[in-house]
């Protein structure tokens, strides 16, 4: 039996969020055998040339050929790289995954891993960015998702790193977060995307926290990163992987 990994995110239109995918991959492979490159792998869900469930058949062929077609079963695991059990993880990704397994056939099993936002460990990634800002609160800033019940994740890891929440595509706003600490009298607030990697819409909290510190002067404000491709994520990435 071999296994084969598919790493997916969401897709940009900004390449950096693809380079970072590539250098995770990198990362991923170290946790294999030499000369196993071809066996980690990237795909998007959106913003890509090919719908995902063709992206997954071609990745499946260029990792596994005909290699034991007859003789055994080969494992495709597929790891979404998002950090909210939203539209996306619940029902788009999986639908995706059915059509490909429709058309690849029973000798490649293709599994769907646990997302990468619901590894319990992820906390430990999020508070060592904290722990080198200094400042008397934190925003937790995430996307959003309009399925309900699916910003749970994001309020409990909050609530665990001391931080309060706010969201890019709903309510709270970062803006409304902000005047909720500044009326309470914190002088320092830094925020921490909730993000995998920098692109469009961390340059755009950016340029949203420059505009905050023109109305609140008296504030002082910090930005961390967002996750980015790292050795320690490849680890979270790998353990999600049902090895």
């Amino acid at each position: 039996m071999s296994s084969a990994y598919l790493l997916l995110s969401h897709g940009s239109r900004d390449r950096r969020p693809e380079i970072a995918m590539q250098q995770l991959a990198r990362l991923v492979c170290h946790k294999l055998p030499k000369n196993s490159e071809h066996l980690v792998g990237i795909a998007a869900l959106e913003m890509s040339s090919q719908p995902l469930h063709e992206q997954i058949q071609q990745f499946a062929k260029s990792a596994f050929g005909d290699r034991n077609r007859s003789q055994n079963v080969n494992h495709l695991k597929i790891v979404p790289l998002f950090l909210l059990p939203g539209v996306h993880v619940m029902t788009d990704i999986p639908a995706e995954v059915a059509l490909a397994q429709q058309a690849t056939g029973e000798d490649i099993i293709i599994e769907l891993q646990p997302y990468l936002g619901s590894h319990p460990n992820l906390d430990k990634l999020l508070a060592k960015q904290i722990a080198t800002i200094k400042a008397e609160a934190w925003i937790l800033l995430a996307h959003g998702s309009r399925r309900p019940g699916s910003q749970e994740t994001v309020e409990a890891i909050a609530a665990r790193l001391g931080a309060v929440t706010a969201y890019w595509a709903g309510p709270p706003s970062l803006e409304s977060r902000v005047k909720e600490l500044v009326t309470a009298g914190y002088p320092e607030i830094a925020i921490l995307p909730y993000f995998l990697f920098a692109g469009g819409i961390t340059d755009a909290i950016a340029t949203s926290i420059e505009a905050l510190k023109l109305q609140f002067s008296a504030v002082n404000f910090q930005l961390a990163q967002p996750l980015g491709a790292s050795a320690e994520l490849a680890e979270l990435i790998w353990d999600l992987t049902d090895k």
